[in-house]
């Protein structure tokens, strides 16, 4: 019995040590705890052009590294010009990691143009080659999830493209930076010491928005006008997708009559080229507008060189509103503009005997002034 409970208590001891062998591995594998990176600390750089979201996500060295100042050995030096093969990783030829640390990594949430060229969304890994003439190849690569570019392979790229770097004054930490903005277009440049490396982004916004505008129609906003007027109205404005957009606007008509929406059928009508269509529907607006939006329509018709039709707006205007000079002041403008000077005297003169104020006032008496009118 004797021998039995020992034997027992020895394979209860080994059962204990093997359980603390696992619990040290285990808690071995994360036993640290984390503290700042104060040499080349992570950053992350963010744009939206149009609708498309740009991330960068990089590490960023000083050109001072503790206290020796390498100003002039950073570039072709700490980076070195070209291709070469790094003291780990896969042995192989390769670019800078375009920062430090990690994978330097951009993201694009749409399809965008890099310097022309087109590529996907998604995310990527980003390197560069640096000459000595300036030139700088950029490089997008599919792995993004590896150490900086010691284990780049060139059969992983995405995109290559050429750039020329450029001289700027000293700065001091490598920074990222959207330094050129346009509605379609963003530059992201790198700076560093006293080169900079500019890469322009451009996007096809109307394409992304009118994806975007699609998809959110079969969400939430589709149960109601405002999101098809606004999307009819961005066509309308950009005089684009004409056949689609009058879709938008007849499914916002019918759940809003009124003179935005009417309005907006009325103009891609007209930029659509469908002229008799697109007065009947301006027609149809005038009938439900307010002071104001009868004075827009007629100012819209003089701006298209109509000045029939921008005078029977604004005519309407006046027998509505009798007692407000600012239409009386349009309507005679519109006379003047369609050469008809006899009714733009009476009618200008009919605003300054209402007492307008003070802008309504001065464009009256001007134009009087152009007619030979004191």
């Amino acid at each position: 019995m004797k021998s039995s409970k020992r034997s027992l208590k020895v394979q209860f001891l080994w059962v204990m040590l093997s359980l603390l062998v696992l619990v040290g591995t285990a808690f071995s594998q994360d036993q640290n705890v984390t503290v700042p990176n104060s040499v080349s600390p992570s950053a992350e750089v963010r744009q939206t052009i149009g609708l498309t979201k740009v991330v960068v996500n990089y590490s960023r060295p000083r050109v001072t590294l503790n206290g020796v100042d390498r100003s002039g050995k950073v570039w072709g030096q700490l980076v070195p010009f070209g291709f070469n093969v790094l003291p780990a990783g896969n042995g192989g030829k390769n670019p800078w990691r375009a920062g430090a640390n990690e994978n330097t990594t951009i993201s694009f949430s749409e399809e965008v143009a890099i310097d022309g060229n087109p590529l996907p969304a998604g995310v990527y890994g980003l390197h560069m080659a640096i000459w000595d003439n300036g030139r700088v190849t950029i490089i997008f690569s599919y792995n993004h999830t590896s150490w900086g570019s010691f284990f780049y392979k060139e059969e992983e790229d995405a995109l290559r493209v050429d750039v020329m770097s450029r001289e700027i004054p000293h700065t001091e930490v490598l920074t990222y930076d959207f330094t050129e903005m346009g509605s379609d277009y963003a530059v992201l440049s790198l700076s560093w010491e006293k080169k900079q490396i500019p890469i322009k982004i451009a996007v096809d916004v109307h394409k992304t928005v009118l994806a975007n505008f699609r998809k959110e129609l079969r969400s939430f906003p589709a149960f109601f006008w405002q999101g098809f007027q606004t999307a009819a109205q961005y066509c309308l404005n950009n005089n684009i997708n004409h056949e689609e957009a009058l879709q938008w606007a007849e499914i916002a008509i019918a759940r809003n009559r009124s003179f935005a929406t009417l309005t907006t059928k009325g103009g891609l009508l007209l930029q659509s080229g469908k002229q008799p269509e697109g007065d009947k529907a301006l027609e149809e607006a005038a009938e439900v507008a307010n002071k104001a939006q009868l004075n827009s329509l007629g100012y819209q018709m003089l701006g298209q060189d109509r000045f029939d039709r921008a005078i029977k707006f604004l005519k309407l205007n006046v027998e509505r509103f009798p007692a407000d000079p600012n239409g009386y002041d349009s309507l005679g403008e519109a006379y003047k503009l369609s050469g008809d000077r006899e009714n733009a005297i009476v009618n200008l003169r009919k605003s300054l005997s209402l007492d307008p104020p003070p802008n309504v006032k001065a464009n009256s008496e001007k134009l009087l002034r152009e007619l030979g009118v004191n």
